[in-house]
């Protein structure tokens, strides 16, 4: 019969707070798309090696498939943001792991801009009547062809 082993004898790998969807949105939201890229209309994936130290937090990253135009420079500033959970270590070692990632940029759609329908060029206009109640039973109140009439008694 084999022998167990303990969780102190594997050295655990660093764990991004939330998963991998998690580290997905996170890139998501703090990626600024450069305007070089913009107006070249540059899309495309960015290929990153990094390297994670014994406290978790991001310490080199080195660019292995290239975009340009400003691409590699943002996903370099993006892996530097993040930062990980390290799982207890055996013996208090002090390690470093390396880690790949695919950053993808992806041109944001542009957004229809919104047009305020045109209202048609007719003239208004608004009549207005003033007249007592006593002389409303008398005289009858023409009404105009077109349009509204409003009558107010006082």
């Amino acid at each position: 019969m084999k022998k167990q082993r303990s969780d102190d004898s594997f050295v655990k790998k660093p764990i991004y707070p939330g998963g991998n969807k998690a580290l997905g949105q996170f890139i998501k939201s703090k990626m600024k798309y450069p305007q070089e890229a913009l107006d070249h209309k540059i899309e495309g994936t960015v290929h990153l090696r990094y390297e994670v130290n014994y406290k978790g937090a991001v310490t080199k990253s080195k660019v292995i498939s290239s975009l340009g135009h400003g691409c590699d420079e943002e996903a370099q500033r993006l892996v530097k943001l993040l930062k990980f959970e390290m799982p207890k270590i055996p013996r208090k070692l002090r390690l470093k792991f390396t880690k790949t990632i695919r950053i993808h940029f992806k041109l944001p759609k542009a957004k229809p801009k919104k047009v305020k329908p045109k209202l048609p060029k007719t003239q208004r206009q608004i009549t207005y009547q003033v007249t007592s109640s006593q002389n409303l039973t008398k005289e009858k109140i023409s009404k105009p062809s077109k349009g509204y009439s409003y009558t107010i008694t006082v």
